[in-house]
């Protein structure tokens, strides 16, 4: 158990705590003793005192849980009032094992005596109760915290599963139109071959949990899907070049990060060109972080500090959103224009290698 789990545990914690801290009492209590000289057979009054303030502040728990709520001047009413009467009594019990055990029996003249310079042990029932608020209260603010934390982890979630199922109806909605358009010219038979190819691609992203992040490799495997299909679309216009080092594919990322900047590619490069084009996916890992690149060699667009003047679609800003919430500020994406004509986005990520089972 670590020190987290047992401050959630709070009859355990307050048992630990409470036996901890008369040990220590007495221990303090013992070195003092060593300093005056006293006699070995202190040592048993010392352990039956502390016995004695750990059994009398037991219930002082139970009656403070009672008053939590209380108005706070009736809190600080009972908590003087209750600390004053249990360290007096406290110092009784004291003054008699110290008489009765370490002096053998004596009796005082008047009984009074037995209550006097008591406020030492007042004020020790008093730092006991300050503690027990002082650990109170910080395990309600532990409280608080970790439900505050659990809600922003919930709404984080929340946030990653609506951005990437937002993709699957952007893009089921163009291969559908592609689908049907084919259907409409009678070409029955690439029709046929596409919806296999989405069947293979859809079963893909309903089995990928989209928090989790998955291999590079894995996310290759999925963009093949997926090029597949547009393949039927564009047959030789499309030709993909991949550049993917060795220890960028065990690296970690976002599922279907690469998938929108593919489609935004093939949407305002390749459809524009009556020759086709290239798209170039490009993977390194450099710096302990992983750089990817996806360009094309299409006619481009504006661009503006490394932004689009003019986004019409949800690709590009979807992916900047996935990476905003999984990497807040850790992270880059910029748009550049590719040499001699098209457009460049470029990804930088802290590089996480995946765990091969």
């Amino acid at each position: 158990m670590n020190w987290q789990q047992l401050v959630d545990n709070r009859q355990r914690f307050f048992w630990v705590l409470q036996i901890a801290g008369w040990i220590g009492y007495a221990l303090v209590n013992y070195i003092g003793s060593k300093v005056f000289e006293m006699r070995d057979i202190y040592v048993f009054v010392i352990l039956l005192n502390a016995y004695a303030g750990c059994l009398m502040t037991v219930p002082l728990r139970y009656l403070y849980r009672r008053v939590w709520n209380a108005k706070p001047w009736i809190l600080v009413l009972v908590v003087f009032g209750v600390s004053y009467i249990t360290g007096t009594l406290w110092s009784v019990v004291q003054k008699f094992n110290l008489w009765e055990i370490y002096r053998h029996g004596y009796r005082p003249d008047e009984w009074f005596y037995y209550f006097q310079q008591g406020l030492d042990s007042v004020y020790i029932i008093l730092c006991w109760s300050g503690l027990y608020f002082g650990i109170k209260y910080y395990q309600l603010l532990q409280g608080e915290r970790q439900k505050a934390l659990k809600a922003n982890t919930m709404a984080h979630e929340a946030q990653l599963k609506m951005l990437r199922y937002q993709l699957n109806p952007h893009f089921l909605f163009n291969t559908l139109n592609a689908i049907s358009t084919l259907i409409l010219v009678e070409e029955n038979k690439d029709a046929n071959k596409m919806v296999s190819r989405l069947s293979d691609f859809l079963r893909y992203t309903l089995n990928t949990d989209p928090i989790k992040k998955v291999a590079l490799e894995q996310e290759l495997h999925a963009l093949s899907l997926y090029l597949d299909i547009e393949r039927v679309r564009f047959d030789d216009r499309l030709a993909v070049q991949m550049d993917i080092s060795d220890e960028a594919r065990g690296a970690l990322v976002p599922s279907l990060i690469l998938q929108p900047l593919i489609e935004n590619s093939l949407k305002y490069a390749i459809a524009q060109m009556t020759q086709g084009g290239v798209i170039s996916v490009k993977a390194q890992v450099f710096a302990k972080e992983l750089l990817l690149e996806v360009s094309d060699n299409g006619p481009g667009t504006e661009l503006k500090d490394g932004q689009l003047l003019h986004a019409g679609g949800v690709g590009i800003a979807n992916t900047k959103d996935r990476l905003k919430t999984l990497y807040e500020n850790n992270y880059s994406f910029v748009l550049s224009g590719n040499t001699p004509t098209g457009l460049t986005v470029n990804i930088r990520i802290p590089f996480e290698k995946a765990v091969t089972e």
